[in-house]
């Protein structure tokens, strides 16, 4: 049975066979991923909004990359286990999409806008994982997915508690409803491919 996640589009099961087809080129793109949410989580650790760090936050932060770090740890053995290797240079045009909704040097808004984009990234991603879980035949691949997702499940929610340290509430949920339909528009915008935000 299918988890319901919050986002205004879901992605259908039929994307996942399709992406399942090139297991090593999703596995690549995967593991970048991985090292991109690592590093936004690192960025993220100095940011707080003026004046004083709300507790946790550097604790908070340092974990998730710690858990990002570990994700790419274990994508990037099971790459090297089928004898691939990480290609230098990587493109991710659903996160530059997404990081083109922040509101750049805005004080506030700006913080709000990177930690709600994190979170909507985040539970993107965590859909997928279910679902590649849910339809891969080949066992490793089914169970790398399947504890991904347990271990990932909460991380957009973490980012979602830390937006509302940024400002009201209110304000965090009219941006969060908005931003999930810009969301939904970029990821359907996104072309077809072996990739964990491609299109379909």
């Amino acid at each position: 049975m299918r988890q319901t996640f919050p986002l205004v589009y879901q992605t259908p099961a039929l994307w996942a066979t399709t992406v399942l087809a090139e297991p090593m080129a999703l596995l690549s793109d995967h593991a970048y991923l991985e090292r991109k949410a690592a590093s936004n989580a690192l960025d993220l650790l100095n940011r707080w909004a003026e004046p004083t760090c709300p507790d946790t936050w550097v604790q908070t932060l340092a974990h998730v990359a710690q858990d990002e770090t570990a994700h790419l740890y274990s994508v990037s053995r099971l790459i090297a286990k089928r004898g691939g290797v990480l290609p230098r240079s990587h493109k991710n045009q659903y996160a530059n999409d997404m990081r083109g909704l922040v509101r750049v040097g805005r004080g506030k808004l700006d913080i709000l806008d990177r930690l709600l984009v994190s979170a909507l990234i985040e539970v993107r991603s965590c859909e997928r994982f279910l679902i590649l879980a849910e339809t891969a035949e080949d066992a490793e691949l089914a169970h790398l997915y399947k504890s991904l997702f347990a271990s990932e499940a909460g991380h957009y929610k973490t980012f979602l508690s830390l937006a509302e340290t940024v400002t009201d509430a209110d304000v965090v949920a009219a941006r969060w409803s908005e931003l999930l339909e810009r969301e939904a528009e970029i990821i359907q915008a996104q072309p077809k491919g072996a990739r964990l935000h491609s299109g379909f």
